[in-house]
């Protein structure tokens, strides 16, 4: 997928769903409620239990959705990755040996930054956008994105079901969020369909932000 496609299925999406899951059965029904609940993206952390296969079988189940992987933190990690099919990878810091080896496969790649100066770097060793991570505040990203608006933000690490959409508002192309849509006491009640009504509401209040013509980034 090239760089100007994955910016655009963002600024459609507006949220990516992260799962992290101690084992192949609890991380396979979260995704299915996520893409029950309308998620297309699909993020499955690759310290998550079997998380090769789980990406595989994703692929395979919800040919719909693109599928990628996070928490990637060496070559054979992203190598194995793209094996398994992810058609996208985050990490969480900036590694320029991953950026090259997603470049070569020609898919996205999305490195973790906080400061500017972080950010900046990311972006010049050809990101194909940048993981804000940890988003400390919605003021923050307004902060950071004053001198550097032309580089396209994905804030994750204390995204909320609260703060989604003024993120989206202070110009995040999209958030990634997990833990939050996923309570601990839900999962451990089976309230599947519970957390899946949350996640409708969640991409309605974003879609609302699409229906207002706000556009995130500019090209590079």
């Amino acid at each position: 997928m090239e760089d100007q496609a994955w910016l655009n299925l963002l600024e459609k999406e507006r949220s990516i769903s992260i799962i992290r899951a101690p084992n192949f059965q609890m991380g396979l029904q979260m995704a299915k409620t996520a893409i029950s609940g309308g998620m297309r993206l699909i993020e499955i952390s690759w310290n998550t239990d079997a998380s090769t296969e789980l990406v595989s079988q994703l692929r395979s189940m919800f040919p719909d959705c693109t599928i990628g992987v996070g928490t990637i933190l060496a070559p054979s990690d992203l190598k194995n990755a793209i094996a398994a099919g992810a058609q996208f990878a985050f990490m969480p810091h900036t590694d320029f040996d991953l950026i090259a080896i997603a470049k070569r496969q020609e898919i996205p790649i999305i490195p973790g930054a906080f400061t500017p100066t972080e950010i900046m770097t990311a972006w010049n060793a050809k990101a194909s956008c940048v993981k804000v991570f940890p988003i400390p505040s919605v003021s923050y990203l307004k902060a950071v994105r004053a001198p550097l608006g032309h580089i396209p933000m994905i804030p994750t690490g204390g995204v909320t079901i609260e703060n989604a959409k003024s993120l989206i508002q202070a110009g995040a192309i999209a958030v990634g969020i997990g833990g939050n849509l996923f309570p601990k006491i839900a999962i451990e009640t089976g309230k599947w369909e519970t957390i899946q009504q949350q996640i409708k509401l969640l991409l309605k209040d974003l879609q609302s932000e699409n229906d207002l013509g706000i556009n995130s980034c500019n090209e590079s």
